[in-house]
């Protein structure tokens, strides 16, 4: 069993650019990219590259919105799969649905292993038992998780068997606003690619733009970002984004990110629809379309979800 892999550096070193369709809704040849360049990240690519020729299963975990496919697409590119389809899904349905044991092969990116009850986590471990005596090269399988899962194994919310092999590669990616260095680097990654979208020149960071993009916690980690950088590029007309153009909550506004346990008066969905819908049209400055673009539903769908009330007005 390989060991337990986590970053632990603080010197700073370039890292390269990563794609992560993820970050939001794109078209098929286009992308969002992600791109850092703190010690943290950097070595957490290392780490990547080290393990993927000689792993079968790793996990990957980090808050909404932090990376965690880009990440996955990175190892995937330097396993002995390269190449193959990166194939996600989610881990509820992948394990009612889609699993055959019999014939599993290629890359699969299992999203959410946190939200498992337990005969999905016992389903998943007698899966992962059944791996072992495969050759490598043939299955890679990344477990995706926004909660560290040996701390769920601690508080008995998930198999400790299951907890220890998933987690023998283990790859945590820390939020954005532990690792602002990357934030420059991964606005700027992130502005060539709506750029390329819309189809339009290239858009740069005025005077004093980053300097707010430093203050800010980012909540939703990196896809946050990218949705205050959509809805400032959209406003601006001469190619700069200033200050005045991010449109960014006050501290005392800032939106729980969706993979954060709500607080009990917040457990009921149409609260958690009535933040994200809320936050997403502040950031558009009210404009409907385009935040039905990033929330990746019609504008229809979101008429439906203001006319039946779950989203609050100021």
């Amino acid at each position: 069993m390989q060991n337990a892999v986590q970053f632990q550096s603080h010197l700073s070193v370039p890292g390269p650019t990563l794609v992560d369709p993820a970050l939001a809704e794109i078209d098929a040849t286009g992308g969002w990219q992600a791109a850092g360049i703190s010690a943290i990240w950097r070595k957490l690519l290392l780490q990547a590259e080290m393990a993927a020729p000689h792993v079968q299963v790793a996990s990957i975990e980090g808050e909404h919105g932090v990376g965690k496919q880009t990440l996955a697409r990175y190892l995937l590119s330097r396993s002995a799969l390269a190449g193959t389809a990166f194939k996600r899904r989610d881990a509820r349905e992948w394990l009612l649905t889609d699993l055959d044991p019999g014939t599993m092969a290629g890359f699969t990116y299992l999203d959410r292993v946190d939200l498992l009850a337990p005969p999905g986590q016992g389903l998943l471990l007698s899966v992962l038992k059944g791996l072992q005596d495969r050759p490598l090269g043939r299955v890679l399988l990344v477990a995706s998780s926004q909660t560290p899962l040996r701390q769920m194994a601690g508080q008995g919310l998930l198999m400790p068997d299951l907890a220890f092999r998933l987690t023998a590669v283990r790859l945590a990616i820390p939020p954005l606003r532990m690792r602002r260095e990357d934030i420059g680097p991964v606005a700027q990654a992130l502005l060539e690619g709506i750029c390329a979208r819309y189809q339009q020149r290239t858009v740069e960071l005025g005077p004093g733009a980053l300097g707010k993009l430093l203050q800010h916690p980012w909540p939703g980690n990196v896809r946050e970002l990218a949705s205050v950088l959509e809805a400032a590029l959209l406003e601006t007309a001469d190619g700069v984004i200033r200050p005045g153009d991010l449109s960014l909550p006050l501290a005392g506004e800032l939106v729980q990110p969706l993979g954060t346990a709500p607080a009990p008066h917040e457990l009921k969905l149409d609260d958690m629809i009535n933040r994200h819908v809320q936050y997403v049209l502040d950031l558009n400055h009210g404009n409907k379309l385009r935040a039905a673009r990033q929330l990746g539903i019609s504008r229809s769908t979101l008429y439906r979800i203001l006319g039946n009330e779950l989203v609050l007005t100021h």
